[in-house]
């Protein structure tokens, strides 16, 4: 099985800077793994421990110094990383976005069974670019995904979450999954894998490198613009210190929490 795992670097939510188009400026800022996307790298692993033959392969598009990033998630096990950069790349909205990493997998990684992403991004929390990979390469897509129960005769049965309980889903490969955050301690690095982190070559493919127009890509390709943005006002909230349960229900009860 090649799994193609689609990850993002996100910016410190501490030192967000603005770009003329509304968008975050990413060059040069202090950037995190997503953390959903650290979920999608253990379920990627999980899959590698507990079948055969299977090789994952880490994509993100970004600045250069996603690189280091690729290199984190190669040391705890990831065999490949790919970075997608070029300034052409810059301000995408999810559409664009979904678009150049769709076409950028059809045509560097064309024998992937299975694209593996993160529900959420916390510095957008649209979770549309998911989707919209799965649209650009026509994929069965499965989102909410919160377990890989079983891979067996080319499909992946999986249980994804609802607002009013869960569901068991069985998908046929090639296919696009998206997954939520899981109850697990994330995989450590050991020192075999950083030493091969150290020597790994991130192959990297820009602009020139894909079948796309200056049109579909960046600023120029994305239908979607962000028109104003800012940082939430700081709220007062009152606390009150409660000594017994039922001075808490008159609390709530007085701030409209409970029915008569």
């Amino acid at each position: 099985m090649n799994i193609v795992l689609c990850i993002k670097q996100v910016p410190d939510t501490s030192d967000i800077k603005w770009t003329e188009n509304n968008t975050i400026q990413r060059e040069g800022l202090e950037s995190i793994i997503n953390p959903y996307d650290i979920y999608a790298i253990e379920s990627a692993l999980k899959l590698k421990r507990s079948y055969d033959n299977v090789e994952i392969t880490a994509l993100t598009m970004g600045p250069f110094q996603a690189v280091d990033m690729l290199k984190k998630t190669i040391a705890i096990g990831v065999d490949n990383g790919i970075l997608l950069s070029d300034k052409k790349f810059a301000a995408a909205d999810t559409y664009a976005t979904g678009k150049t990493i769709g076409t950028a997998i059809r045509e560097k990684i064309p024998n992937f069974d299975l694209i593996i992403c993160g529900q959420f991004a916390i510095d957008g929390d649209t979770a549309q670019t998911g989707p919209s990979i799965a649209n650009t390469l026509n994929l069965p897509q499965v989102t909410y995904v919160q377990e890989i129960i079983s891979y067996e005769d080319g499909a992946l049965t999986v249980r994804r979450e609802l607002d009013d309980g869960t569901e068991i889903v069985k998908v046929k490969l090639p296919a696009l999954i998206c997954v939520l955050k899981d109850y697990f301690e994330p995989t450590r690095a050991k020192i075999n894998g950083i030493i091969k982190a150290q020597n790994a070559e991130i192959k990297t493919y820009g602009f020139d490198d894909l079948n796309l127009s200056a049109e579909e890509v960046g600023l120029k390709g994305s239908p979607t613009y962000v028109s104003r943005a800012f940082r939430p006002a700081a709220r007062d909230i009152q606390c009150h210190k409660c000594t017994d349960c039922g001075e808490l229900a008159e609390k709530i009860k007085i701030c409209g929490g409970l029915d008569e």
